[in-house]
């Protein structure tokens, strides 16, 4: 196949983005984000019953939490509904679909009989070479004149050559009784008219593939490159499901993962470029190939995720960070920070970033810079501000009051101090951590105190010392 490469990611919206539709519309991105073709975004809403704007509007979202964009306006399947009608009314007249007029009562005893008889209960329809004059004045569905004899050959990318025989393929209904077309049919007609080559979706569409090439087949349209990738499963290797935590990717969102750890980890969540781990958009583009893809479900491992995402937090712009935990606490419905905490939190980035797995842990090293005064000293924190360690907190507090504030200004007055007191640092830092962030585990306490500048360290310390 030459020319562009054009992919398409097709959500049904009758809930949010699962984590298993996310990674399916990753891989079509990458995939031709890669190749410099387009990525095109298609809702398939024909089941009214159960589609919602809302379902859609979370689709939206979760897709542009991930940076997956897409090429184009986003295609609605159901408006296009006249025009998949007009390709099974087009078989119909070459002969390729016929009209049957078979009520599901006929039906329901065609195969009960095949059943007790012991046959196949694939329904051949008697209409299937009926002569029009004898068809009566009554409802009718269209179906497609499916192949009898042969096999018909999958040629998955993943999956290998898949092939089954025609004789198992029932003649497709096109169009129902009321005239609207099924989805089966328009998925096709969909991708043909969208321009798509690759086809990457769940292997749960893999016999889909064998019905939707008769289609192809009919009008006389090249087949899309075909790739059915296996589903997801969790740690008990079975199906992704409610029992093993979050499903949808705006939940992992709101938990505070940042949106490129989890492309990275999708990414390796059932394809892999040797032994990389860690990888970057860029990188990702360039390596991802369906060769890479395996055959069998891939687990999906929390641990893995968050380690995945640790490395990408310590490598962010810190701007762009600051950015996406704004995001995040929106996403989790927790209170905006003010100004100041904004300014307090960008500027302690480079201290809490290295060692965060996600936005709550590191919001949590964060505490310190974005707690108010006077301070909430926890219980375990609170055990190192006795008697003694706040007379020695009360003694170093006009020391550093004219220290010079950079972090060499700082170790040289604190060393100076323990040794006239002889006492060691380490005697120091617990109280220290105390004071500055009411916290028994924190950031270096030199971090803390050139974050918070010198009047807030001397206001904090003198908090406790009197």
């Amino acid at each position: 196949m030459t020319g562009q490469v054009v992919t398409r990611f097709a959500p049904s919206p009758t809930g949010f983005l699962h984590i298993g539709g996310a990674r399916t519309a990753l891989f079509n991105w990458l995939y031709a984000r890669g190749r410099g073709g387009k990525f095109l975004l298609r809702i398939e809403d024909t089941d009214r019953e159960r589609s919602t704007p809302e379902a859609t509007a979370a689709i939206l979202e979760g897709m542009s939490w991930l940076g997956l964009d897409h090429d184009g306006e986003v295609v609605s399947q159901f408006e296009g509904a006249s025009r998949h009608a007009e390709v099974a009314l087009q078989l119909l007249s070459e002969g390729k679909a016929y009209k049957c007029f078979a009520t599901q009562d006929e039906i329901a005893a065609f195969r009960e009989e095949a059943r007790a008889a012991g046959k196949s209960t694939l329904y051949q329809s008697p209409w299937r070479d009926a002569a029009e004059e004898t068809h009566p004045d009554a409802p009718y569905v269209v179906r497609i004149k499916a192949p009898r004899e042969g096999n018909t050959v999958i040629r998955d990318q993943v999956q290998g050559d898949v092939t089954i025989r025609n004789d198992q393929l029932d003649d497709m209904v096109l169009l129902r009784s009321d005239g609207t077309p099924v989805y089966m049919l328009a998925v096709v007609v969909d991708d043909h008219d969208m321009g798509v080559t690759h086809v990457i979706r769940g292997d749960d569409h893999l016999n889909n593939a064998a019905r939707q090439m008769m289609i192809y087949e009919a009008m006389g349209w090249d087949v899309p490159v075909w790739a059915h990738i296996p589903l997801i499963h969790g740690q008990d290797g079975k199906k992704l499901s409610k029992r093993h935590g979050a499903l949808g990717a705006q939940e992992y969102q709101a938990m505070g993962y940042p949106a490129a750890g989890m492309r990275n980890y999708l990414a390796r969540l059932g394809w892999s470029h040797g032994d990389d781990e860690f990888f970057t958009d860029t990188q990702a583009k360039e390596w991802f190939d369906l060769n890479g893809i395996g055959k069998s479900p891939a687990r999906f491992d929390t641990k893995k995720l968050e380690n995945i995402c640790g490395q990408h937090i310590a490598v962010s712009d810190d701007a762009a960070l600051l950015q996406e935990i704004v995001a995040y606490r929106a996403a989790a419905d927790l209170p905006a920070l003010s100004e100041a905490q904004t300014v307090l939190l960008r500027d302690a980035l480079y201290c809490l970033k290295d060692r965060a797995k996600t936005f709550p842990d590191l919001l949590e090293k964060a505490h310190f810079a974005l707690a108010a005064r006077p301070l909430d000293v926890e219980e375990k924190a609170s055990k190192n501000l006795d008697t003694v360690s706040r007379g020695i907190l009360k003694e170093l507090t006009p020391q550093l009051q004219n220290a010079s504030w950079t972090r060499e200004g700082l170790e040289a007055v604190t060393s100076s101090f323990s040794e006239a007191k002889e006492i060691k640092f380490g005697k120091m830092a617990g109280p220290l951590r105390a004071a500055l962030a009411g916290r028994a585990a924190t950031p270096s306490v030199f971090d803390m105190m050139l974050v918070l500048g010198r009047e807030e360290t001397l206001a904090r310390l003198s908090d406790v010392a009197n």
